[in-house]
Parts: C-alpha cells; sequence; structure tokens
C-alpha cells in the first residue's frame, strides 16, 4: 500500500514536522504545498527523501478557488511520481494523525475500493444552494470581489447551476479526503473533459468543500463513497472548527478506535485538526497514545517493564 499525503500548510511548520515524522514510512510520499504568502524558510526543517515541496506556489485564501487549484497541483505531483500511490490523503497543515503510519497503511489496505469524502447533496444543513449560485470572484479581482460580498449579503444568486452543470447534481462536504488512485485519476480526467464545470466553480464560495464531491458524487465511484477519516470539533457551530485541546485529547485516548457518527456517515477518524505550534504539549500526549495504542496492536509483543 503506497500512499502520497498531499498538504496544504501555510503556518505552524512545528505540526507539520511531527505529523511527517509519526507518519513516515517505506511506502509513502508527502507532497506539499506551502502558500505563497508564507516563509518557505521556516519550513526547512522538513525534509527526507519522501518529502516533495511543490516549486510552484500558489497564494491561498479561504473559501476561494485557490485551494483547489493548489489541491489539484499536488496531485498531479502525486500521480506522477516516482512512486505510484494508491491512496491519496488531503491533509491540511494543522492536522495530526491520531494513529500511526503504520496503521493508517493497514486500515486503507482493508479498505481498499472505498473513498473517505464528507458528501451531502446540497442544499443541506449548512451547505445552502447559495454557496453554488452566488457569484462570488477572487480577491485579485479587487473590484469583483468586493460587489461580490456585497451581493452575497443580500442574497442575491446571479446565476442557476444547471445551466453550467446540466444533470449533475451539486453535492458538497469537508475539504479533506482520502481517495484510491482510481477516483483521483477519474478527477483528473473529469476536468480535462469538462472545462465548463471547472469555469463554474472558479467562482463559488467554498469551492474546495463542492469540487471533488460534485464529480464524485455524479460518478460510478458514488456508491463507494464513505465519511471522511478527520476528526473535527463543530459544537460551537462558527466558520471554523475547534481548536483541539486537553478534553479532545483525553477522549482519543479512552478510546481505541476514535469513531464518529454525523450527517456523513459513521466511522474511525485516522486524523484530528487542528493543532498549533502554541501547545507542542498536546502532540506529545497525542505521539505518546499512538505508541501505546500500537504496541497494544494484536501481533505486537508487549514487553513487561
Amino acid at each position: 500500500m503506497n500512499v502520497a499525503y498531499l498538504v496544504l500548510a501555510h503556518n505552524n511548520p512545528g505540526v507539520l514536522e511531527r505529523a511527517v515524522a509519526t507518519l513516515s514510512s517505506d511506502d509513502c510520499d508527502f507532497f506539499i504545498h506551502i502558500d505563497r504568502k508564507s516563509d518557505l524558510k521556516r519550513f526547512s526543517a522538513i525534509r527526507g527523501e519522501n518529502v516533495h515541496f511543490s516549486e510552484d506556489r500558489l497564494p491561498l485564501y479561504w473559501g476561494e478557488f485557490s485551494l483547489v487549484r493548489a489541491t489539484l497541483l499536488l496531485l498531479r505531483n502525486a500521480l506522477a511520481g516516482l512512486r505510484t500511490p494508491d491512496y491519496c490523503v488531503l491533509m491540511s497543515g494543522t492536522d495530526f494523525p491520531l494513529r500511526s503510519g503504520r496503521y493508517i497503511e493497514k486500515f486503507l489496505v482493508a479498505s481498499r475500493g472505498l473513498e473517505f469524502i464528507n458528501v451531502v447533496k446540497v442544499p443541506a444543513p449548512g451547505k445552502p444552494l447559495s454557496r453554488i449560485n452566488t457569484l462570488r470572484f477572487p480577491r485579485s479581482q479587487t473590484v469583483r470581489h468586493l460587489a461580490g460580498r456585497a451581493w452575497a449579503k443580500l442574497g442575491l444568486p446571479e446565476r442557476d447551476y444547471r445551466h453550467y452543470l446540466g444533470d449533475l447534481e451539486p453535492h458538497s462536504g469537508s475539504q479533506w479526503w482520502a481517495l484510491s488512485r482510481e477516483a483521483c485519476e477519474y478527477i483528473l480526467e473529469f476536468i480535462e473533459r469538462n472545462p465548463r464545470f471547472v469555469k463554474f466553480f472558479e467562482n463559488v464560495f467554498a469551492a474546495d468543500e463542492a469540487f471533488f464531491h460534485t464529480i464524485l458524487a455524479n460518478s460510478p465511484f458514488q456508491s463507494r463513497i464513505r465519511r471522511n477519516l478527520v476528526y473535527e470539533d463543530w459544537s460551537a457551530e462558527g466558520a471554523h472548527p475547534a481548536m483541539i485541546g486537553e478534553r479532545h485529547v483525553a477522549f482519543f485516548q479512552r478510546h481505541n478506535e476514535v469513531r464518529v457518527h454525523d450527517v456523513y456517515g459513521e466511522g474511525e477518524t485516522l486524523f484530528a485538526r487542528k493543532f498549533s505550534d502554541a501547545n507542542p504539549g498536546l502532540l506529545r500526549q497525542i505521539e505518546e497514545m499512538i505508541e501505546r495504542k500500537e504496541v497494544a496492536l494484536p501481533g505486537n509483543k508487549v514487553c513487561a517493564g
């Protein structure tokens, strides 16, 4: 099982360095995109034969299509690499694994043929149709961007997705996913054949939460979709998930398998977000937990102290 970790990062290099160390094995590679607005030197400690930083760096903005562009860049780099991945795992620079790289690889072997991506048909709670229909412009188009934000506040949808997507039904979910090589290849082939689809999503708010989802939910891969592998705490119902704290770590430690059940389905989570360099003690607790759970795995020899 070869795994390609695709990482979008802009801060917290310490978290990413330790995540790479925890996940690294002879059967994985890391393809990392650092936001062009960030200082690349801050990430200089992250290195290895299986670590590949993207030479092409895009300025990334929350809620904009730039996140999709950077993801596609990493995806193409991974599929063109020396080692063909069986799965590509998209993660942020503030994600940290809840299990070892070895465990995650075995999990994916056992799950071969499944696609781990949170998907619901739009409209859905927190995913209104206005997200798809309202015309949004990137920050690089200053005047249009400001006008688009004003329209959005007034609830003015500017277009009907059916004129652009045809028979495709819009879907949305969470940005992060773990997809098989076959699904990744399908996505790249689809966008080559459907430039109108791509053009439409360039002006969709939070396209990173709908672009890949709409493609796969309208594809032969739809029946293979399961909830994603990332634990996030949205209990505050804000625009961003809560930072991981002591209570979350205590929850992770109490359960051999950290499972969740929500609108996207039920399943085990293998990663959590968000962590920060400001609290390295939490990462140390997670690393110790991973080691304890690894030792306790069936087939592993437990050494008496």
